[in-house]
């Protein structure tokens, strides 16, 4: 299944295609991942081993890093997997707790995201007197709330299709077991206040994260987290 996710996200990275193509990919992909994800949590509580909760640290880099620190928690939140935002030079460190085979689909589906996210605002030209980095944060914030949402939606959609009377059961467990591993490691842990954007980018992001495809979910230790969305 995930190879199937895998090449409707290539497709949906692929700048040839169209936004029609796009939603037609983003369709079929969100409705695997998120199967996926219900079908491992089923395995794994009947047979434990096959799903251990781990975790993983993420290196997140200029420029935009708390922007991206935002999409990678737009991501993480929906599929049962829990953040936490540390300070590391000139960007973040993220420490990801989840499931394996949720870490799995989180990875997957940000590293996609960073290049469709990159791609849209190679896209979208900044406002005439507006400050370009303002822009593009305001546009970022727009994309991961959407994306975020779009997320929840087909993973109570999944949920609720699976036909298995204790699933939310299972996937309210292990959101529990994953908890309590994120306060054992941060027994003191607060969350950050919310942020002020200035820039008019939000409506356009959130344009972006309604065409962006959410084919698939894997964290591979950062491995698309530096790539560039523009200066």
């Amino acid at each position: 299944m995930l190879s199937k996710v895998r090449k409707l996200l290539a497709q949906a990275e692929d700048q040839a295609c169209t936004p029609a193509e796009s939603a037609a990919f983003t369709a079929k992909a969100t409705e695997l991942i998120a199967r996926y994800g219900v079908d491992r949590a089923l395995l794994a509580a009947r047979d434990p081993a096959t799903d251990p909760v781990g975790d993983r640290v993420v290196d997140i880099v200029a420029p935009y890093a708390r922007d991206k620190v935002g999409l990678l928690a737009a991501v993480a939140e929906p599929l049962r997997c829990r953040c936490v935002r540390r300070r590391q030079g000139n960007g973040f460190a993220l420490h990801l707790f989840g499931f394996a085979s949720d870490l799995e689909r989180v990875d997957l589906l940000f590293t996609s995201l960073l290049v469709q996210a990159a791609h849209g605002l190679a896209g979208t030209a900044v406002p005439a007197g507006e400050h370009p980095a303002a822009f593009r944060r305001s546009w970022l914030a727009g994309f991961a709330q959407v994306i975020g949402g779009r997320l929840w939606a087909a993973e109570t959609a999944a949920a609720s299709e699976s036909g298995t009377p204790s699933v939310a059961l299972v996937l309210a467990d292990r959101s529990d077991r994953v908890q309590r591993r994120v306060a054992e490691q941060y027994p003191r842990l607060r969350t950050a206040p919310p942020r002020r954007l200035a820039g008019t980018g939000f409506g356009s992001g959130a344009e972006a994260g309604h065409r962006a495809d959410l084919g698939g979910r894997d964290l591979t230790g950062g491995r698309g987290a530096g790539r560039h969305l523009g200066r």
